[in-house]
């Protein structure tokens, strides 16, 4: 019993003091030997057990574990920062939504769902942020990038997986919006009602039309879907 807690006191402390979400495979590395994956998880829901009420939570994210404020409090702490959180604008936002929920899609996918041209400083503002990624490449001619979404993305929605992720039309990121576009809703919302593909359950066969061309753009049989 004694054993326990001390291994109990020590996870928490390096979860406590990491910059980053620790995984179940780092935390048992601070045992020599190794401790099994499954009874640090064991002791990491006790520990979640134990910290629960307080304003401090022990939360399970894509990349591991770590300690985070409690959504009610997290307003509070944003005041001490005067640095406001990055606005984007509703082009990447709508970029990202079609990435989350219809990846892997190459870049003339996106196109064909929003029937505009798709800027490389859209894909390359998503690249920075850590939230999109080149998987591999679409086995068409031109051989098109495939993009998906990051562990870093699911970490900043605090989520563990995809699978996770909240019904397309009920998401609200109008906090992430660029002015005017702050007080409406989100564009993900517009997106799934215009979008025939966003419709489709994931895994069904979807026809983008004709294959991408080399630059990775689409080549649609029929007009795309234009959002208003």
């Amino acid at each position: 019993m004694e054993e326990l807690s001390r291994i109990t006191r020590v996870l928490e402390a390096a979860l406590l003091t990491a910059g980053e979400p620790l995984s179940l495979a780092q935390l048992s590395k601070l045992f020599d030997p190794p401790l099994e994956t499954e009874m640090i998880r064991k002791l990491l829901d006790e520990l979640r057990a134990a910290w629960g009420g307080r304003s401090v939570e022990l939360a399970q994210v894509a990349s591991g574990w770590r300690f985070q404020a409690r959504p009610e409090i997290q307003p509070f702490l944003d005041r001490l920062s005067p640095e406001k959180p990055p606005r984007y604008s509703r082009a990447v936002m709508e970029t990202l939504a079609i990435v989350a929920y219809r990846q892997p899609v190459t870049r003339g996918d996106i196109e064909a769902i929003r029937g505009v041209a798709v800027s490389s400083n859209i894909i390359k503002t998503l690249e920075d942020r850590q939230w999109i990624e080149i998987i591999g490449h679409r086995e068409t001619p031109g051989r098109p990038a495939l993009f998906a979404t990051t562990k870093q993305f699911l970490d900043d929605l605090g989520l563990i997986s995809l699978a996770e992720l909240p019904p397309l039309a009920e998401l609200d990121t109008s906090h992430l919006l660029e002015p005017p576009d702050a007080p409406a809703k989100a564009a993900e919302a517009e997106l799934a009602l215009a979008s025939p593909i966003l419709d489709t359950p994931a895994g069904a066969p979807v026809d983008l039309g004709a294959p991408d061309a080399p630059d990775g753009r689409a080549r649609p049989t029929e007009p795309p879907p234009t959002l208003h």
